[in-house]
């Protein structure tokens, strides 16, 4: 669980954020107005009305710690948006009671509704990308063979990868129909290690002990590193609430036009 502060800051970290949005700067803004911390796309669960479930919606979280939410990521800066909470105080935490996979709950300081909140989006993408042969996946981050450790057979297997979208699919060759496969690297550290006779290979490291190490091989070291640039730079793609935000506040101030 985690407390956002006044400055939309991360306080009281207790377990891992599920929480997932693109950080960038691509929605027009006045010249005076600071980037948001955080936005991106989420589907929020309501029980409202004649319709209940999930519903696609684009977010904004600014730094005087209110969240907004809009219909579509255009609306932003054009349109009212449909809400506006403050964050300050609130609880942020995972959500294991719906049964759904990347889902987190947020409970405001003020007032005693909990919003439900889960990254479909990303998790429907990997899905439809492990279906597809490798060279039909559309702008891949990195792609080639890789061996990966199967240690319940203490050897090595070649796979043909993809990697996309902070996600490794892993195949049985280049003609292959559709993934074997995938590993999500949301949270992963990545680094190059040793490993029995090999003096390099990829280590694939979660963020908790619940969750597997990975270990990955190319066909020699200089490969391995190229690997590894891309798989962070794949990860950071997708960087979880708390990273996000403590990257961009412990980030150089942003400049203002007059």
């Amino acid at each position: 669980m985690a407390k956002l502060d006044g400055n939309c800051n991360i306080v009281n970290i207790i377990g891992p954020d599920v929480l997932t949005l693109t950080v960038g700067s691509d929605i027009a803004r006045g010249p005076n107005t600071p980037r948001p911390a955080c936005r991106g796309y989420l589907h929020k669960r309501t029980q409202s009305g004649l319709i209940k479930g999930w519903r696609k919606r684009w977010f904004v979280l600014t730094h005087d710690c209110c969240l907004y939410y809009y219909r579509h990521k255009r609306d932003e800066g054009k349109r009212q948006a449909l809400s506006a909470t403050k964050m300050e105080g609130a609880e942020v935490g995972p959500d294991t009671s719906l049964g759904k996979p990347f889902v987190f709950k947020c409970h405001p300081q003020s007032g005693f509704r909990v919003y439900f909140f889960c990254n479909h989006v990303w998790v429907d993408v990997t899905k439809h990308n492990s279906n597809l042969p490798p060279l039909a996946v559309k702008n891949p981050d990195c792609l080639g063979l890789l061996h990966k450790m199967d240690k319940s057979k203490d050897s090595w297997v070649q796979h043909y990868c993809i990697l996309k979208d902070g996600c490794l699919y892993l195949y049985s060759g280049i003609r292959a129909t559709h993934a074997q496969g995938g590993i999500y690297l949301q949270g992963y550290m990545v680094r190059e290690q040793s490993y029995g006779a090999k003096n390099s290979i990829i280590e694939l490291k979660p963020p908790s002990d619940e969750f597997r190490t990975f270990y990955l091989c190319a066909e020699n070291a200089n490969e391995n590193k190229r690997w590894i640039i891309a798989i962070k730079a794949s990860i950071k793609k997708w960087l979880p609430l708390h990273q996000a935000l403590q990257h961009y506040m412990n980030g150089p101030p942003e400049e203002t036009r007059m």
